[in-house]
């Protein structure tokens, strides 16, 4: 029987261990597919942090790297300047990349670090109990705020795809999700044009994958895909803000 279709070569055989209906598994995916089809997955070295993106050394088959929790740019800014010749990647989550490692992929993208950025907005804290994120919209309830986020009291989410993209060495940055298999092709094309930027030696690149979170969200698979749609997607526009 002819194989029509495997998993990348780019990931391992260790069964996937995040919750049902997760989408982390569709962007592992893609990312995967992308180091194959540039021919880099046999030089490339990853960084992870803290939190559910964390598990993601036990699934990408390449080198990786799990740094202290917001500090991945950091440890990726410290391999591509050491090992100039790989290609060098984070793949960090809201509470990591918008929070506590704010400054980190600020100061990364300021400094035109040549690695790329694929992060992972899913509005919740995922792996310790769905506390309210940064990127938690108003209204939308969590553990540290059980009657939903008050504008009031916690400020508006934080876009920070925007951000990232009025700093002069962001060379590509770009918004997208995985809710359907329209927007599954455009991610995975959005990742390839970051990984292009810095095997051409252009600069910082980023990827922002709006993603669910069924556990922590209530919802059941299906319907957390329906919920982002109607509301992630109004407040995080999807596009591109930025194409060297």
């Amino acid at each position: 029987m002819a194989v029509v279709y495997k998993k990348s070569i780019a990931l391992t055989d260790a069964p996937l261990t995040y919750c049902p209906g997760c989408t982390h598994g569709i962007i592992h995916k893609l990312v995967a597919e992308n180091l194959v089809e540039l021919g880099v997955y046999d030089k490339t070295i990853g960084v992870g942090p803290v939190g559910c993106s964390a598990l993601c050394d036990f699934f990408f088959a390449c080198d990786m790297y799990i740094a202290g929790h917001g500090r991945a740019p950091a440890v990726a800014t410290g391999v591509k300047r050491t090992h100039p010749d790989k290609f060098v990647f984070t793949y960090q989550g809201d509470g990591d990349l918008a929070s506590i490692g704010t400054a980190e992929i600020v100061h990364a993208a300021h400094r035109a670090e040549k690695i790329s950025t694929v992060f992972v907005n899913n509005a919740i804290y995922g792996m310790t109990g769905g506390q309210m994120a940064p990127t938690t919209l108003v209204g939308q309830k969590a553990t540290t705020a059980p009657y939903g986020r008050s504008e009031e009291h916690c400020g508006k989410p934080i876009r920070m795809a925007e951000m990232i993209a009025t700093i002069d060495g962001a060379k590509f940055v770009e918004r997208v999700a995985v809710n359907n298999p329209a927007n599954v092709r455009k991610a995975k094309k959005a990742i390839r044009r970051a990984f292009e930027c810095q095997l051409e030696g252009k600069g910082f690149g980023f990827v922002e994958v709006l993603s669910t979170c069924p556990t922590n969200w209530g919802y059941s698979p299906v319907n957390a895909l329906k919920w982002l749609e109607d509301n992630m997607i109004p407040y995080y526009p999807l596009g591109n803000m930025k194409d060297y």
